[in-house]
């Protein structure tokens, strides 16, 4: 379903959409409305407020709720049974003992980032977070304190590598619009994300984790439990002697093995796309096995053989832990999904195109431009790739008239992933998915997550910036 032809102008788009987040706001913090409940009602109103035809308003909601549905439920699902699993079994504990071990106490934090950093090259943010979730947790519990000192780190360092870095879906088209080189990107995306998950989400972290306590929640993954005693599982069933604890390298093929098959595919792609290798049917077989869906699957399979029944478990126990991690999921998925719906009923208003056209004669540097129409979007309708791909195509003629460089013309896909990531809210179903999975209320999501994510794009704007102005 495309967006509409807008019914009203900008501005009335953007107070629509303003006070959509007004409404949705008051009823989720002061009356206490299930964000669920609250989330379809607001979308069904903007949509009729925005002008979308009442004959189109059920596909204008499906379209959202089905399209992040189709993408969160299943890596969410697949996600949290490999992370209750490598829970139950202490092959979480196992891995933040080895990271405890080599980097201390004291720098967890620091150690848990790093590893997302190297973990999210290949893999989007929410499956990454799905999947980092169980060790998180653990490390958090072990070491007390606010979750926010141990998954802020990790978080915004998926966040970080998913806006920045090819082969990530949002740098990789709007490096295409503006006939930016890839490889370009890749090589000056992958420091300045770096520099900026340290600068904008590490070190700020530790000051919302100073000020503001967050629970480690348990509806997840329940209780620290290192697989050897009692009824660890949570099945009735009282863990015996036979039962063992994963060793290290196990766990971490566990982790890994998801990781790899997805970098697989990228580079399986990109060899089609740049012509080295035919696209062959043995070649769509190997990317097949490298879909985000297909390796958590595959990944679960794995993990259920090596971890469970390995470790002593029979094949119905796995089920029963399987099963067990999937309840607690159902709201975070329907909120995630309803948060996608909202964001979706936004964009096919109209309001992206309204907004465009609105600023397409801003009269200022073309990195600045590029920062502030990316940033306008993302905070209009939500979407960071809608953001990063509008704002790249409206740029797009300007870029090529300029003669910019190569690397300023990288430097302009990284000035709109920065746009398209700052100021995370309601509209966007990632603020869900970290709420939810941090068991953090809408208020506190604000004053974190969304502090986090400005923080970050904030940052990789300024290094953008300043090397713009250097060459």
């Amino acid at each position: 379903m495309e967006a509409m032809d807008p019914a009203y102008g900008a501005t009335t788009l953007l107070l629509i959409a303003a006070g959509a987040v007004a409404v949705l706001l008051f009823l989720i913090m002061k009356v206490k409305m299930h964000a669920f409940v609250a989330l379809v009602l607001v979308s069904v109103l903007t949509a009729l407020a925005a002008g979308i035809p009442v004959s189109d308003v059920p596909s204008a909601l499906t379209f959202g709720f089905s399209n992040t549905l189709g993408s969160v439920a299943l890596l969410v699902g697949f996600g949290v049974m490999i992370g209750r699993l490598l829970e139950i079994t202490g092959g979480a504990q196992v891995l933040a003992d080895t990271l405890i071990g080599r980097f201390g106490e004291k720098r967890a934090p620091f150690a848990l980032g790093v590893a997302a950093l190297i973990f999210g090259f290949p893999i989007f943010f929410d499956a990454g977070l799905v999947v980092f979730l169980p060790i998180i947790m653990t490390v958090a519990r072990r070491f007390g304190g606010s979750l926010l000192f141990y998954g802020l780190p990790a978080a915004g360092a998926f966040a970080a590598m998913h806006a920045l870095v090819p082969p990530h879906p949002g740098p990789v088209a709007a490096a295409e619009a503006l006939e930016a080189s890839i490889g370009l990107t890749l090589v000056i995306g992958v420091p300045m994300a770096v520099v900026s998950w340290y600068i904008g989400v590490m070190l700020v972290s530790r000051v919302l984790g100073r000020r503001i306590h967050v629970d480690v929640p348990t509806a997840l993954f329940g209780e620290i439990n290192d697989g050897r005693t009692g009824d660890a599982d949570g099945t009735g069933a009282t863990a015996t002697a036979t039962r063992t604890v994963p060793s290290f390298i196990t766990v971490l093929g566990v982790l890994l093995l998801p990781f790899v098959l997805i970098a697989f595919n990228t580079v399986l792609d990109t060899l089609i796309t740049a012509g080295v290798i035919e696209d062959a049917t043995w070649a769509q077989y190997l990317m097949l096995l490298g879909n985000t869906s297909i390796a958590l699957l595959i990944t679960v399979i794995v993990a259920g053989v090596v971890l469970g029944l390995r470790g002593g478990r029979s094949m119905g126990e796995v089920g029963d832990i399987f099963d067990k991690a999937l309840g607690p999921i159902c709201s975070i998925i329907l909120i995630t999904g309803a948060g996608g719906m909202f964001g979706g009923v936004l964009r096919l208003s109209g309001i992206g195109s309204a907004l465009t056209d609105s600023l397409s004669g801003l009269g200022m540097s073309l990195i600045v431009q590029a920062f502030i129409i990316s940033t306008l979007l993302r905070v209009a309708q939500g979407s960071a790739t809608v953001a990063l791909t509008t704002t790249a195509g409206l740029l797009s003629a300007a870029a090529a008239d300029a003669a910019l460089g190569s690397v300023q013309l990288t430097l302009l896909v990284i000035a709109i992933a920065a746009g398209a990531t700052v100021l995370s809210h309601v509209n966007d179903s990632g603020f869900w998915l970290v709420s939810r999975f941090f068991g953090m209320d809408v208020k506190t999501t604000f004053k974190t997550w969304t502090v986090m994510e400005t923080t970050l794009g904030l940052t990789a704007f300024g290094l953008s910036l300043i090397v713009w102005l250097l060459v």
